[in-house]
Formats: structure tokens, sequence, C-alpha cells
């Protein structure tokens, strides 16, 4: 299906409608939480760091007029973390119609997160997968609400294996760890959707990723990369923010699919459906990732006998 050069000047009226991004602070975030705010969403900024929440909220204030923005702390590498920012969340909001999971961590030297998981599928994928489910009647309980997940074309390279997520210093690649956390968000939207379509609700699943962008993510890459290559290969993050905010507002968005940019190797341009990582296809996989994860979190999704999520204690990492 091809997108013709679409742009967020194309996004409807967000005025009336709430947003959570994770990691608005910085990079892409910080331009999905930009754009949102300019077409009138009130968006919560789900940040580790006050101090550049604040900072990034003020540079929006310069730039956006009047925009309704809020700040709320949220570490998704500590999973009580993230239950208190759910609770304190819906304490406050009764309806969400965007949740972006956008923050995450790439390639660091190795490191576990609170619950004693590998940091990178800890915060990519496990943090926000109880986020998304603490959050879900809120979700749901909204009329026409969207869920982003961020992906990356480097989840076409990924393979899940369920025993690397306690973390394991000696077998530790960088590289495959975030492979796999981002095939893991792949296979987390879609089959989040196949659940939303299974219980007739009106809520849209999606993932996205933004090509290659001029983002501070990749900083912990044990490669250097030339400025010169960067230059020809890489867009600006304002741009590779545009398949999630396509994603998140555009009415002809289908859910369940994955949007990514339109160039070569869909590294760079303007948003329009990208190819599916062959790993999604593998179902078997996707429903073993999906209990894991509820077992992990301890964040129960609605199963086809159930009508709530449910919360027990996560299982010991």
């Amino acid at each position: 299906m091809a997108i013709t050069k679409w742009v967020a000047d194309e996004m409807p009226d967000l005025n009336g409608k709430t947003a959570i991004v994770t990691g608005a602070n910085s990079g892409l975030g910080y331009e999905i939480t930009k754009a949102l705010a300019a077409k009138g969403a009130h968006v919560v900024m789900a940040c580790r760091s006050m101090d550049r929440a604040r900072d990034a909220e003020s540079r929006i204030e310069r730039t956006v007029d009047d925009p309704s923005l809020s700040i709320m702390e949220l570490d998704l590498a500590d999973l009580s973390s993230v239950r208190e920012f759910a609770s304190a969340f819906e304490s406050e909001y009764d309806r969400l119609d965007i949740l972006v999971n956008n923050a995450g961590v790439s390639m660091p030297p190795y490191s576990t997160t609170a619950d004693g998981f590998e940091l990178q599928i800890g915060v990519n994928f496990l943090g926000h997968f109880a986020l998304t489910g603490h959050l879900l009647d809120t979700i749901t309980a909204t009329s026409g609400a969207r869920i982003v997940s961020l992906s990356s074309g480097g989840a076409h390279l990924g393979s899940i294996d369920l025993g690397s997520f306690r973390g394991d210093e000696q077998s530790y690649s960088r590289w495959s760890a975030y492979t796999q956390s981002k095939l893991a968000m792949s296979q987390f939207a879609v089959e989040l959707q196949r659940r939303f379509n299974r219980d007739g609700n009106d809520t849209k699943s999606f993932a996205a990723h933004p090509g290659w962008s001029d983002t501070n993510l990749p900083r912990h890459s044990p490669v250097a990369i030339p400025d010169f290559v960067l230059n020809r290969v890489s867009m600006p993050a304002e741009q590779g923010a545009l398949p999630t905010l396509y994603a998140a507002t555009d009415p002809e968005a289908i859910g369940g699919a994955h949007y990514g940019p339109d160039g070569f190797l869909e590294m760079s341009g303007y948003p329009e459906l990208a190819t599916l990582p062959s790993g999604v296809k593998d179902r078997q996989t996707a429903k073993r990732l999906w209990t894991a994860a509820e077992e992990l979190t301890g964040v129960r999704y609605p199963s086809e006998n159930a009508d709530t999520t449910t919360v027990s204690e996560p299982a010991e990492a």
C-alpha cells in the first residue's frame, strides 16, 4: 500500500485525546510528543529522568503554541515503577487514546534490570508488555484507542531465546539481545491485534520502526560508523517519527500492520507498510513468548475465557 509522502501536518485534530509516550524526552520520543501536542493532544511524557523530561517539556513549549503536556516518572527497567506509573495515571485520567511504546536501549554493555532480566529484553519488551497490560482496561474503554510499539529493522535478524531473558554475561551478545527484543515487540503488536479482533474490540495495535534515524539510541554500539556513511543513509529523528505518528493517528492505518520508511531497505523515507519480520509468522514461538512474558512480569491479559486483565506477583528472575 503506497502512502504518498505522508507528513505530520496530515494528522487529524487531536483535541480532547490523551496520549502517553514513553521515552519522551529525547530522539524519536521527543519528536512524537512534539507532533502530537502540536495537533492538540494532551501528552503524558513518561520518562525515567525528570530533569531531562522537564528540559524537553521546555523545548516543546518554545516551539509549539500552548501545548498540553504533563510529566510522569517511569522506569521500564523496574516493574514496580511500571506498576506505580499505571496506577498514578489511572487515578488522574479516565481515557487513553494513544499509547506509544517508544523508550528503549540499544546494544549496551551487559547489565540487568531491577527484576533480574537482561536489560534490552527487560526495557524494550517486558517493561512495555507490563505497561500495556496495566493500562489495558483504560485503553480498551476508550473508543478507537491505538497502541504503537516500536520495533526495528533489526527484528528481521532476531530470534527468540526465552532462556536468555534472565541474563547471562558469559553468553551475552549486544546485537542478538537487541534484535531479539525488537522481534519480541513486533510479535507483541501483532498478537495484541489478534486478541482485539477476537474480543470484538475497536482498539488497534501496530508496530512501527524509524528506519535509520539520527538519534542517540545506538550510542553503545561497539562498531563506530563513519559520519559520511551516516549522512548518506540516516534521516532526522523528526522524519523517523513519521511511521509511528501515521500508525497512531491516521484513519487509514491497518491494525496489526507494521509501518516503516518507504526508501531503500526501509532505512529512510516516508511512512509505508513495512515488511513483516519472518519471525512474527511463527505462531508457536509467539505464543510461548506471550506466556513467558505474563509469567515473568506477573501481568496477565484477558484469555478467551476471561473478561479482565489480572496482575499477580512477577516470577523471580
